[in-house]
C-alpha cells in the first residue's frame, strides 16, 4: 500500500535512532491481512465454554488461538465474510463476545481493574476497553466511562448495556470539566489518547488520509492536555495507563517522558511478566505488526508516587432525606412486582442489593450518590430498570428496560420464564428482527407474563407470553434490519 511520505521519512529516522528494533519487514507488514480477534467476556462466560463458543463465532475455526496478553482474547480466521463475527451474531448481542483488534487488548489488560476500585476510562468509546474494566470490578467500585464526543457517547452507552455492568457512569464531557469536579478522586485511569492512527493504516486505508489532515501535530497538543486533566483526576498511589495506536515516538515513549519530566513524582512500571509484546528499555511497552501479532500500539503504565491501596471509604448511595413521592414509590413497588415475576428469590436479593433510585422518570438501581456527578454531562448512571407509565384508563403499568436482562444470568430467573433459543433456532434472528415468535411445548415456558428471551445460556432481552406467542419486547434500536 502507499504509505504517507511524511510518516516513512520519520519512521526511517525512529529505526536509525533505535538499533534495537529490527526494521527488516516491517513496511512489507502493511499489506499483510489485519488480524481479527474477540474477547470472551469473563462474566459471561467460563474457560471450559470458550472453545465451543469460538466454533460458533468463527466458522474457519481450527483451534484456540490466544492473545498471549489478554485473558479472554482470542484470534479469529483470517476470513472476515462471515455474519457471524460481526453484530450480526446472537451472541454479540448477548454481550458473550465484543469483537476487538489483539493490540487493544492490552491496556485494559495492563491497568488491571480490582473490586472496589473507581476507575475513570478518559476516552472511552466504543467501549472494548471500558467493558472489560468493568468485568474486572466485578459489580463492586465504579466504573466511569467518559466520551467527549456525543455520536460516540452513544456506542459507548450501547456496548456497556450489552455487557451487563451495573456499576457505571458514562459521561459526554471534556477531560478538563471532570478534572475541576472530581480533583483526585479515581485509582485508576484508562487514556486510550485520541492519536494520529499509524498503527491502522492497515486495517482502515481511510487512516492515511486522516493522518495527512491530522498528523502528530495536531494531536500532540490534545494528548498532552488528556494526561493533564488525568494527573488532576488522580489520588496519590493511583495509577494511569497511557496508549496509542500509533508509532509515532512523540505521541509515545517522548510524550511520557516529557510528562514525567513535568510531574517527578510518577515512575514508570515495567511488566516483564507480559508475553507476546516488545518490551523498550524504560519500562513501556510496543506491539509491532512485523515483530508481534497485532497492530501498531504502545502502552505505558505510570504509578503516581508510591503505589498504594486506597484508604478511601466504599462509596455507598446517598439519600437525599427527602420524603418519596407517591409517584416514585409507585414507580418501586412496581419494579419489585416486575422482577419477583421473571426472578427466583436468589436472583431478586442479587440485582436489588442496591436501592432503587428515581431518575430522570425512570426507576434505576444506582449504589453511589448521583451528586458526585453534578454539574457533568451524564449519558447513563447505574442500572436502569424501566419506568411506570399511565395507560389510556388511568391503569399504572411498568414499562421494563432492555438493559436488565443484559445483567442477568441465567440461573438469576426462575426456569418457566427463561425462553432458552439454541444458537441455530431460527426464531433467534427472528425475535432480533422484532418479530413475534412462538413457543413451543418443549421450551418449558409455562404462562402468561414476562419472559427472558437468551440465546442459550446467554440472556438476550425480553418478550410478553400470550397464549403461545412472544410478543417482541427487543428495542428497535437494537434490532437486525
Amino acid at each position: 500500500m502507499k504509505l504517507p511520505e511524511k510518516f516513512i521519512a520519520e519512521t526511517d529516522s525512529f529505526f536509525a535512532r533505535h538499533n534495537e528494533v529490527p526494521s527488516e519487514g516491517f513496511y512489507e507488514s502493511f499489506d499483510k491481512i489485519p488480524l481479527h480477534g474477540v474477547r470472551l467476556s469473563r462474566t459471561k462466560t467460563v474457560p471450559s465454554e470458550h472453545e465451543a463458543l469460538l466454533k460458533q463465532i468463527d466458522p474457519a475455526f481450527t483451534g484456540i488461538d490466544p492473545v498471549e496478553w489478554c485473558d479472554g482474547g482470542y484470534y479469529l480466521s483470517e476470513d472476515t465474510d462471515d455474519t457471524r463475527k460481526t453484530g450480526r451474531n446472537p451472541l454479540y448481542h448477548a454481550g458473550v463476545f465484543y469483537p476487538q483488534e489483539p493490540s487493544a487488548m492490552l491496556p485494559a489488560q495492563v491497568l488491571s481493574a480490582k473490586p472496589g476500585e473507581i476507575v475513570l476510562d478518559m476516552c472511552a468509546a466504543p467501549g472494548g476497553k471500558a467493558c472489560r474494566l468493568g468485568e474486572d470490578l466485578k459489580g463492586k467500585g465504579l466504573l466511569v466511562a467518559n466520551e467527549i464526543n456525543y455520536e460516540r457517547s452513544k456506542a459507548l452507552l450501547r456496548n456497556i448495556e450489552r455487557s451487563g455492568i451495573t456499576n457505571s457512569v458514562i459521561l459526554n464531557e471534556n477531560p478538563d470539566n471532570i478534572a475541576k469536579r472530581l480533583p483526585g478522586f479515581f485509582d485508576k485511569i484508562l487514556i486510550d489518547a485520541p492519536c494520529s492512527g499509524e498503527g491502522m493504516f492497515r486495517r482502515d486505508r481511510s487512516a492515511c488520509a486522516s493522518y495527512e489532515k491530522y498528523g502528530p501535530d495536531s494531536i500532540v497538543p490534545i494528548q498532552k492536555t488528556i494526561l493533564e486533566a488525568a494527573d488532576k483526576c488522580l489520588r496519590e498511589g493511583g495509577e494511569i495507563v497511557y496508549s496509542t495506536c500509533t508509532f509515532c515516538e512523540e505521541e509515545d515513549e517522548l510524550m511520557i517522558s516529557s510528562f514525567m519530566e513535568s510531574h517527578p513524582s510518577y515512575k514508570i512500571i515495567a511488566h516483564p511478566e507480559i508475553n507476546g509484546i516488545t518490551h523498550n528499555s524504560n519500562g513501556t511497552m510496543r506491539i509491532w505488526p512485523h515483530l508481534n501479532r497485532g497492530d501498531g500500539h504502545f502502552c505505558a503504565h505510570l504509578v503516581k508516587g508510591e503505589k498504594t491501596e486506597s484508604n478511601r471509604e466504599p462509596l455507598s448511595y446517598v439519600r437525599s432525606g427527602k420524603p418519596l413521592k407517591a409517584s416514585d414509590r409507585r414507580g418501586f413497588d412496581l419494579a419489585r412486582e416486575f422482577l419477583s415475576e421473571i426472578l427466583t428469590d436468589e436472583g431478586l436479593s442479587e440485582i436489588t442489593r442496591v436501592p432503587f433510585t428515581n431518575h430522570a422518570g425512570g426507576v434505576f438501581l444506582i449504589d453511589f450518590d448521583e451528586n458526585l456527578f453534578k454539574g457533568l454531562k451524564v449519558c447513563k448512571t447505574g442500572l436502569y430498570i424501566g419506568d411506570s407509565r399511565l395507560t389510556s384508563s388511568g391503569k399504572s403499568v411498568f414499562a421494563p428496560s432492555n438493559s436488565i436482562a443484559l445483567a442477568l444470568t441465567r440461573d438469576m430467573v426462575k426456569p418457566d420464564r427463561y425462553l432458552a433459543l439454541s444458537f441455530d433456532d431460527p426464531r433467534l434472528e427472528r425475535y432480533l428482527k422484532g418479530e413475534t415468535i412462538q413457543v413451543m411445548e418443549e421450551d418449558n415456558v409455562t404462562g402468561n407474563g414476562t419472559v427472558v428471551v437468551g440465546v442459550e445460556n446467554a440472556p438476550l432481552g425480553l418478550g410478553k407470553i400470550g397464549g403461545t406467542q412472544v410478543k417482541n419486547m427487543y428495542p428497535k434500536a437494537w434490532r437486525l434490519i
